[in-house]
């Protein structure tokens, strides 16, 4: 392993934009330790646990939210990755065309195909084998009538992180018209995603207007996709545009808080009325805004960080396991708080003296338990099939891969829904205006990405070995 990531790095080209590999890891390792420091578990008298949200016992730590809600950055990167990743297969169908690659060689649906899957093999690979063996588990635990104390608790939480799978799915698949409108329009399509997401808390919280929040899980999100583009065209170059993000995102996101409707944490909180998070508002919006603003003014000192070479192949190595340390990281926390309970070790009360003394014992744990699932799974991270394909090799293909994509972005969202209990009774969660169970979401979740895998391979493909992870 040591050796092959230290090829990759040694082999990186030149004009490859370090950063953004460093931003892909250094905001999913947040969310990790996020996740891993705010779960608080706590024991009723009938021996049953619960894990509830730090914030929740401890409102005065809130503010720590708008350091740890990091997914903004997640997100803006991949708009970056996407804009490049789809240009170059959009250059080499134009090569072919003057070549005279044969017929269909200059439609859009030939690019469409094989970018879905070049963008998602090496996430929708892991998470359908994250999906298939929890999946598994639950219902093996269930049909042997296993009750233990965080069996219920663990069925339904391992699987909520899911939902940013789905957003990101839906990201990829809107990257080619969304990446259009950005080459005609600029900072405009970006304002016009902006107001969309104002015109809907206006609607929302001014004229009481149902189920229309629901739309800014597309405008917020996509809107900061967007800003991906505008990094890739070099418009977020400097200091001023970032300095003026990150001033203005700061100041609207404090204000809408401060003066309007929107809670001051920037993570969903038990029983609250209104989230940030859960349908997404514009304060979140003006929160993402901010921190890419401040991302993007440390460009200059990361990038001569990650000019060292031991820094930068500890960039390539994280990437290569990135999103299977995210799939699997509460699988392991909840495993360390199980070893917990049956060893009957103390669990404090959440926020107290001694729960914040366990607090490094209990990372370090979950990190361990972590590491060694990566070490299980991360094969599945780097599939050994054919790597991106040709743009010939999509043709006609571009509405099986539309299907694919738009199946696997409902199942996984209803997987992240329903979870993976209550099987056996079919037990159900409402996915927009339909009710789904765990099996039919996994259904679609697995229909979609063998469309995806067959609309865009290519025959004879194969993955160039000096890739690095992520890019």
């Amino acid at each position: 392993m040591g050796t092959k990531v230290r090829d990759l790095a040694d082999g990186t080209p030149p004009g490859r934009d370090r950063y953004i590999d460093l931003l892909r890891v250094a905001s999913l390792g947040t969310v990790l330790l996020g996740h891993w420091l705010m779960a608080a578990i706590s024991v009723g008298d009938d021996g049953r646990a619960e894990v509830g949200n730090l914030l929740a016992f401890e409102p005065r730590l809130q503010p720590l939210t708008w350091l740890l809600q990091i997914m903004p950055v997640f997100f803006f990167v991949g708009g970056f990755s996407h804009a490049l990743s789809y240009r170059s297969l959009r250059r080499k169908q134009a090569c072919a065309g003057e070549r005279g690659a044969g017929p269909g060689a200059g439609r859009t649906e030939s690019v469409y195909a094989p970018f879905l899957r070049a963008r998602l093999q090496r996430l929708l690979r892991p998470t359908m084998v994250f999906i298939g063996l929890w999946g598994a588990g639950a219902l093996v635990v269930q049909l042997l009538g296993g009750d233990g104390p965080l069996t219920a608790v663990a069925a339904r939480l391992v699987a909520q992180p899911l939902w940013f799978i789905g957003i990101y799915l839906a990201m990829v698949a809107f990257t080619p018209p969304l990446l259009r409108l950005h080459e005609r329009y600029g900072w405009g399509a970006f304002g016009a995603l902006v107001a969309s997401a104002v015109s809907v808390d206006v609607l929302r919280f001014a004229f009481d207007v149902p189920f229309v929040e629901f739309l800014n899980f597309a405008f917020v999100w996509l809107a900061v996709h967007q800003l991906g583009f505008l990094r890739a065209d070099g418009r977020l170059s400097g200091w001023r545009v970032p300095s003026a993000m990150a001033g203005a995102g700061l100041a609207a996101a404090a204000a809408l808080v401060a003066f309007g409707p929107y809670p001051l944490s920037m993570v969903g909180m038990p029983g609250e009325k209104v989230s940030n998070m859960a349908p997404p508002t514009l304060a979140l919006l003006c929160h993402g805004l901010w921190l890419v603003g401040a991302v993007e003014l440390l460009r200059a000192p990361a990038a001569r960080l990650l000019a060292r070479p031991r820094v930068w192949r500890g960039v390539v190595a994280a990437n290569g396991i990135s999103m299977t340390a995210f799939l699997w990281h509460l699988t392991a926390m909840l495993g360390v708080y199980g070893a917990m309970l049956a060893l009957d070790l103390p669990t404090p009360e959440p926020a107290t003296a001694a729960w914040w003394a366990q607090v490094p014992l209990r990372i370090a744990a979950a990190a361990g338990v972590t590491a060694l699932l990566v070490a299980a799974f991360r094969r599945f991270e780097r599939p050994a099939a054919a790597g991106p394909a040709t743009p010939a090799a999509g043709r006609s293909t571009g509405p099986a891969a539309a299907l694919g994509v738009t199946l696997c972005l409902f199942g996984v969202l209803g997987v992240s829904m329903v979870g993976f209990g209550g099987l056996l009774e079919g037990h159900s969660a409402m996915l927009v205006v339909v009710r789904v169970t765990a099996p039919a979401a996994v259904a679609m979740a697995a229909v979609g990405w063998l469309l995806v895998e067959t609309a865009g391979r290519a025959r004879g493909a194969r993955r160039d070995p000096r890739a690095i992870p992520g890019g």
